[in-house]
């Protein structure tokens, strides 16, 4: 072995023959799974796109001791991968809302739409009368018996989410406080009201205050209250519909509650833990209440989902990577991309991939940047090692195009007359604002990026997502692999498990030889 100056250990051309060849065995030996899938699971990483995933990669490499580049996530080990063009109809760099849209329903659709295609006027409620809904694969599951789930670290109101169950001309209506004069006189429903109509099992995240009345001070933040102006309690709605139909229901808030829940005796679980979003991983010892992790919630969405010999479908949201990216906080971004991993790594304990489809995807990109020529081992949150910028003043490897970074800046070239000097400065520290090129209108937040990003696949299908794509062929993937929704001409010869439409051949096929016996 040999080793750089710089003191990283040197790998030949031996270790990249060694490893080369492994990978090509592998390759060569890959036969797609071509089975029924009786479950699947869709893990979205908001805002996690091929930028964010390179960097948290390193950092976690990092955080081991290592110099992070060797280093990967587990989903860069599913077989399949494939890059998805993330624009919505109407806009060229795209929102969460029209995005997942696409990818749990197959069809795109407009900026700030939830559950309806492009015939639908944004922001107006009487244009729902004549605009087409589109529905996701969890209603198609729920449609065939399955059991379903939403998990995020957002509000369970919020963009990606709502697009599991509700119907929405604007994402912002998620109480009917935020429904406009002209939505209210129209009729159009909160998201909040949708979801406790829903059939939906498992829902937990963040959120609370669009479930309660705005007289009522909020469980965890005395100083808060509810939000709706209906006067309506949602939780205890939705409880009292579950328990109506004869499903053992629970309602928590916190995460001594959520630790208690016996998964054998609850058939239906509301968890609301925070009264917006839920807690940074970083920062959620801190919380007053308590609450789980991203895979905490994974494993109790899933204990509860798979008791159904029917299978189920669920989606599981790591919202808060899109938060650091808007708030210009590297690090935030990047521990929140190692947290859905851990998520991603229990659901891989817990299901067999022979019969379950998981996805690994994002919704869209952000304007971070990975930049300079900082030598193997660099901090990926430090400042590039070489060489300085033309000013003399050093850089960080990370970076943003635009947002509250350039506050700093500003000041800076205001009072001296250059870029704010990092010398010194921790930018590691997990409250460190990157640097930002552009400043926005009103001080806007770090906005979203147009670049495709990646969806990764093991499982049943599998290997039908490859290529480049458009964003909304994951959810005809996932329906397919599944037996959902209009391509179900396959299922009677899928593998694994008995299609119901075989089973009327199989029926015919029986009498018929007891009949030539």
């Amino acid at each position: 072995m040999y080793a750089y100056s710089i003191g990283v250990t040197a790998q030949p051309a031996e270790h990249w023959k060694s490893l080369g060849q492994d990978v090509l065995r592998e390759a060569l030996n890959r036969k797609p799974n071509e089975n029924r899938a009786k479950n699947v699971v869709i893990f979205l990483g908001d805002g996690m796109d091929i930028i964010t995933t390179t960097a948290s990669r390193i950092y976690k490499g990092q955080l081991k001791g290592n110099t992070g580049e060797e280093e990967i996530l587990v989903w860069e080990t599913f077989p399949h991968v494939a890059l998805m063009k993330t624009y919505n109809t109407d806009y060229q760099v795209a929102d969460s809302a029209g995005t997942a849209t696409a990818f749990l329903t197959g069809s795109k659709t407009k900026f700030e739409v939830v559950g309806f295609d492009e015939t639908i006027e944004t922001g107006n409620c009487l244009s729902e009368r004549s605009a087409t809904k589109v529905y996701s694969i969890i209603d198609d599951g729920i449609a065939v018996g399955k059991s379903t789930g939403v998990v995020t670290t957002a509000r369970v109101t919020h963009a990606t989410p709502a697009a599991a169950y509700a119907h929405s001309p604007r994402r912002y209506w998620e109480s009917d406080a935020d429904l406009t004069e002209e939505a209210k006189m129209n009729g159009c429903i909160d998201i909040a009201a949708q979801l406790v109509q829903h059939d939906l099992q498992v829902v937990m995240g963040g959120g609370r205050k669009s479930f309660f009345p705005e007289n009522i001070t909020d469980i965890e933040n005395p100083e808060k209250s509810g939000k709706r102006k209906d006067g309506r309690f949602l939780t205890q709605e939705w409880l009292d519909r579950k328990r109506d139909a004869g499903i053992r229901a629970k309602y928590i808030w916190n995460e001594e509650e959520f630790d208690a829940i016996d998964v054998e005796n609850t058939d239906a679980l509301l968890g609301l833990f925070e009264r917006s979003h839920m807690q940074y991983e970083k920062n959620r010892a801190k919380d007053v209440a308590g609450e789980p992790s991203l895979a905490e919630m994974t494993e109790k969405a899933i204990q509860i989902l798979s008791k159904n010999e029917r299978g189920f479908v669920l989606l599981v949201e790591g919202g808060r990577i899109d938060h650091g990216h808007h708030e210009g906080v590297a690090h935030s971004a990047l521990t929140e991309t190692i947290a859905l991993e851990a998520a991603v790594e229990k659901a891989l304990e817990l299901v067999d991939t022979e019969d379950t489809l998981v996805i690994v995807t994002a919704d869209h990109a952000h304007v971070m940047s990975m930049a300079g020529y900082p030598t193997r081992g660099n901090p990926i949150l430090g400042l590039v090692d070489v060489p300085m910028g033309d000013d003399g003043l050093p850089y960080t490897t990370l970076a943003y195009m635009n947002g509250y970074g350039f506050r700093r800046v500003n000041e800076s070239f205001h009072e001296n007359g250059m870029r704010p000097n990092l010398t010194g400065v921790k930018t590691d520290d997990p409250s460190y604002i990157q640097d930002a090129l552009v400043p926005l209108y009103e001080d806007w937040e770090e906005t979203h990026g147009g670049q495709d990003v990646a969806a990764y696949a093991i499982g049943p299908m599998a290997h039908l997502l490859h290529g480049v794509q458009e964003q909304s062929y994951i959810g005809h993937v996932m329906k397919y692999a599944a037996c959902l929704g209009d391509n179900k001409d396959h299922c009677q010869n899928a593998g694994s498990i008995l299609a119901p439409a075989a089973l009327p051949i199989l029926l015919v096929s029986i009498i018929a030889l007891l009949s030539s016996s």
